[in-house]
């Protein structure tokens, strides 16, 4: 791969190049693809999605929209200390091409800002809500009408895939989506490859699968102008990563990592003891006097946790220049942290998490909730589409605030209800739940 072609301008629709010297440096592409995604309902809607806890209301607990801010901060971070590397290694790209160190970080940045956007109400375990709603629900009976990877397809239903929907997909009076550049794109897809074979290999990019049947075409589009590395083709298609992906994956685990267990202690459910204990082993030159002047618990634990998340910056990006070239060759198989010399550390942190955050009490019967919730609206939404349409069928659809999807094939029909589902916050999710059980209506 090369990086004059991953960094590439265009748009979809475009029908001429768009190249960086020409660019206004008021008006950067890059930094246009970050306004576009903040303002759009998509985006607003994580303000109300899970990141750790469901539903929760208490001042210390992330949101998908704050987690999501933050990983773009950390992303520009990681962006523009490797573009300012790149630039000096390839200096034609700078003197020939125009690029500079600011254009990797606003990629980067914008990228991250989008990763979450496809995810559906209650976070993972809200894709495993509607995935099993396919595999073992009521959605079952589709199986036979649909080919092996449009039921993949549902059966897995994928964040990541959804995303590229959202990002991509026209609707009415916005033709291509958001029209983000293909270089936002491509940093945006972690797992470029379809639904199936599932898990093929060991690589990070066949953990799970990027795009939708249905957007394949737009897929497609994106790698070859990209120039993405092919490493599987004919019935089964998939892609190497493109490089920057790697910082933007970086940007994610090291938020989530640090910040989850940082909420587990504000919330009580972690004890402090444990921040000291375990974050002075990323960061074991602390001034401890200052540590110990500070107050109140949560600046006491937000200064370890600036401390540790700026260490793990600057690892990720001497791991990423190490590995350039290898990953420039579609080589490189481990997420940037799986190489960090604090891998035992960060995994560490990571089991007390699931023990006293994932599989907390509160946590485990939040996601039942929204186990009942998403099965409850996916059958009451798919249920026209196994009989013509009766009064009660088209006041749901009017419910859900759409329209029946006109002359698609049933594939797109199902995977139509569940992006509409997915967009919605938790707290929508919940109270369409009430109206559908009769709740919530005036005497």
């Amino acid at each position: 791969m090369q990086w004059e072609r991953l960094l590439s301008l265009k748009r979809q629709g475009d029908t001429n190049k768009r190249l960086r010297a020409e660019q206004d440096e008021t008006r950067l592409g890059f930094e246009v693809d970050y306004d576009r995604i903040i303002f759009s309902s998509a985006f607003r809607s994580l303000q109300d999605k899970t990141q750790v806890i469901p539903l929760s209301k208490t001042d210390f607990v992330h949101t998908r929209l704050t987690h999501s801010l933050e990983v773009a901060v950390v992303g520009r971070s990681l962006g523009r200390q490797v573009g300012k590397q790149i630039l000096e290694k390839y200096p034609h790209l700078s003197k020939v091409h125009g690029y500079k160190m600011n254009d990797f970080g606003a990629i980067v940045a914008a990228a991250a800002l989008a990763h979450d956007i496809g995810n559906p109400p209650f976070g993972h375990s809200g894709e495993k809500a509607i995935g099993d709603f396919f595999k073992n629900g009521f959605g079952k009976q589709f199986k036979d009408k649909l080919t092996d990877k449009e039921y993949q397809d549902l059966c897995t239903f994928e964040g990541n895939a959804n995303g590229f929907k959202i990002l991509t997909a026209s609707t009415p009076g916005a033709e291509g989506g958001l029209r983000l550049s293909y270089a936002t794109l491509g940093a945006f897809m972690k797992y470029p490859k379809e639904s199936l074979p599932y898990k093929p290999t060991s690589h990070i990019a066949d953990k799970k699968y990027g795009f939708f049947q249905d957007d394949k075409p737009a897929f497609q589009d994106v790698a070859e102008e990209l120039g993405l590395l092919q490493t599987r083709s004919g019935d089964n298609v998939s892609y190497a990563r493109h490089p920057l992906t790697f910082l933007v994956e970086a940007a994610d685990d090291i938020c989530y990592t640090i910040i989850d267990f940082e909420d587990g202690i504000n919330l009580g459910l972690i004890s402090e003891e444990y921040a000291l204990e375990y974050l002075i082993k990323l960061v074991p030159h602390i001034n401890r006097s200052k540590y110990a002047a500070l107050t109140d618990k949560a600046a006491r634990v937000g200064y370890l946790r600036a401390l540790a998340i700026g260490k793990l910056i600057d690892e990720a990006v001497s791991i990423f220049m190490e590995n350039e070239e290898a990953i420039l060759q579609g080589a490189f198989s481990k997420a940037i942290l799986d190489k960090s010399k604090y891998e035992a550390q960060i995994n560490d942190i990571i089991k007390i998490s699931v023990e006293n955050i994932y599989q907390s009490d509160e946590v485990i019967s939040k996601e039942i909730a929204g186990y009942e919730i998403l099965n409850r609206l996916l059958t009451a939404r798919c249920k026209s589409l196994t009989h013509n349409p009766t009064h009660y069928d088209t006041l749901i659809i009017q419910l859900f605030g759409n329209k029946r999807e006109e002359n698609v094939s049933l594939y797109t029909e199902l995977l139509t209800i569940c992006n509409e589902i997915s967009v919605m916050t938790d707290g929508k999710s919940l109270r369409i739940f009430e109206q559908l059980r009769g709740f919530n209506l005036r005497a």
